[in-house]
C-alpha cells in the first residue's frame, strides 16, 4: 500500500549537524526532482509538490516502495533531507547555504538536520 506524506526536508536558520545552515530563498526555482531513499538508488515514489514557505522546503509526497510506506507510515522513518550542489555560501562559525541546486529529496533514517522530518501521513488510493 502506498502511502502520502507531507514534511519539511530542509529547515531554514537551523544548524544542522554538520555545520551548514539553509537560508530563506536557498533553492530559488525549484524544479521536479526524485524521492529517494537514503540518498541512493532508484526512485521510491513521488515528489507532488515541492516549495519554499516560511519554515523551510515543505515537501507533499507519496511513497510506493511497500517496506518503505510501511515503515513510515509505522513511524519507523520520519527523517527527510535533500541533495544539493552549492551555488553560493557564506563560510564563518557555520557555512550558510544561500543558494543550491536541488537534486533530490531523501527518506532518511537519520536526517542531518533533526528538525526535517516527516509530520503527516496517510494512506494513497489511486485514482485520487
Amino acid at each position: 500500500m502506498s502511502v502520502r506524506f507531507a514534511g519539511y526536508a530542509a529547515v531554514f536558520d537551523a544548524v544542522d549537524r554538520g555545520g551548514d545552515v539553509v537560508r530563506p530563498g536557498a533553492f530559488g526555482r525549484i524544479v521536479p526532482v526524485p524521492l529517494l531513499w537514503q540518498h541512493h538508488g532508484a526512485p521510491v515514489g513521488v515528489i507532488e509538490q515541492l516549495s519554499e514557505d516560511k519554515r523551510g522546503l515543505r515537501v507533499i509526497g507519496r511513497i510506493d516502495d511497500a517496506r518503505l510506506a510501511g515503515l513510515v507510515r509505522g513511524g519507523g522513518v520520519k527523517g527527510l533531507s535533500f541533495g544539493y550542489r552549492v551555488k553560493a555560501a557564506r563560510h564563518g562559525p557555520v557555512r550558510e547555504l544561500k543558494a543550491v541546486d536541488l537534486i533530490e529529496v531523501s527518506l532518511v533514517a537519520q536526517p542531518m538536520q533533526p528538525l526535517a522530518r516527516v509530520h503527516a501521513v496517510t494512506p494513497w488510493v489511486s485514482g485520487e
